[in-house]
């Protein structure tokens, strides 16, 4: 009811605040038997976390998880897995002259307005500290997908800023902090970033992330379309205004010849679908960008109001990302296996037993 959970039958509920004593999730769901341990969630986590380069936030966090319930002898116990991370590095004081007015294009006022009250440290829940949890979700789903069905998730950079990113190896994103497919890029990339910060300002940015061998037949007539809440998970991620799948906003200029995908004994001429039609997965490769706003929390002056209505002058101070979507790669890869996983059970729970004689069309790959 209060919005804190996502997925059905794999559930994700994440507690806590950017500046409480900790932050976690419970993730409900999980099935028995597989292997899991803080060493398989790590990673994935250690790719979010602050202060890994100049051109993030340099809040020092290490960002370690526990699993406080839900695995027994190194074996996931089908019952509620409890995870946490510890804030060790807050400075609220940093957000005492916004007690009482708010910064423009954030959500204080808004949190304000539906809940009478709100923690103005570092947004409170608001923040996008709140996605480490799910990164850590996201890490068990990974894991329970590779194993049973192979399918790989990944994600990239695709444009910071007016900075377009040519696509150009997948090999190149591990490498830099800006996740692009592209190692030559990335000084210029570092350049635009450098500028931006000293003169006090935001910017936005477009990632892609993937699926690979998602098997066909996941997803749900009308309401509960993959699609849908695959869109429906990536908006929940902070600073996201915009959701594609496949083709998105450039098939409006497509033409039905070139937008419907032909299909053939050897697979799928093209993938505009991005691995999904009618709602249900076709075997393709499932393709999302999404788009990344500029970080509401900026240096320079804005003009706001106070909790009076009268005019005002907002200045933030603390440690912000000039450009939030550099971490967002490994946020929106976990989003998409959190719903990809929810699915995977609902559709072993309904259609299990359902068997296709006729041989698989092969799939494509997404870039």
């Amino acid at each position: 009811m209060s919005g804190n959970t996502l997925g059905l039958l794999f559930a994700v509920t994440t507690f806590g605040e950017s500046h409480g004593p900790a932050i976690g999730c419970v993730v409900d769901g999980c099935p028995p038997g597989m292997a899991l341990s803080e060493a398989d969630i790590q990673p994935d986590l250690d790719r979010r976390r602050p202060g890994t380069s100049r051109h993030v936030t340099q809040r020092q966090e290490a960002d370690q998880v526990e699993i406080l319930s839900g695995v027994f002898e190194g074996q996931t116990t089908g019952t509620p897995i409890a995870m946490l991370i510890r804030n060790t590095d807050q400075r609220s004081k940093d957000y005492g002259n916004i007690l009482d007015s708010f910064r423009p294009g954030h959500a204080d006022y808004t949190y304000w307005r539906k809940y009478g009250l709100r923690d103005p440290r570092g947004g409170g829940r608001s923040s996008a500290r709140l996605t480490a949890p799910i990164v850590a979700a996201g890490a068990i789903a990974k894991k329970w997908l590779q194993a049973h069905h192979g399918i790989q998730v990944r994600g990239c950079m695709q444009q910071v800023g007016t900075v377009s990113i040519p696509f150009v190896n997948w090999d190149d994103v591990p490498g830099n902090a800006f996740h692009a497919p592209n190692a030559v890029i990335v000084p210029e990339l570092e350049a635009y970033m450098d500028k931006l910060r000293k003169a006090g300002d935001s910017c936005g940015a477009r990632l892609y992330v993937e699926a690979l061998n998602v098997p066909a037949g996941w997803g749900e007539p009308l309401y509960d379309k993959l699609d849908a809440d695959i869109a429906h998970a990536m908006m929940g991620l902070n600073a996201v205004k915009g959701v594609e799948i496949g083709a998105g906003f450039a098939s409006v200029a497509q033409r039905g010849s070139e937008h419907g995908d032909e299909l053939t004994p050897q697979g799928f001429v093209g993938n505009h679908a991005g691995g999904v039609l009618g709602g249900i997965s076709s075997g393709q490769p499932v393709t999302v960008s999404i788009a990344i706003k500029p970080t509401s929390s900026i240096r320079l002056p804005r003009r706001s109001i106070d909790r009076a209505g009268q005019p005002t002058v907002v200045e933030t101070f603390g440690r912000h990302d000039p450009c939030v979507g550099i971490r967002a790669t490994p946020i929106a890869e976990a989003l998409l296996a959190i719903v990809l996983m929810d699915h995977a059970l609902r559709h072993r729970a309904q259609c299990g037993d359902v068997r296709i004689d006729v041989p698989p069309i092969p799939g494509q790959v997404g870039v």
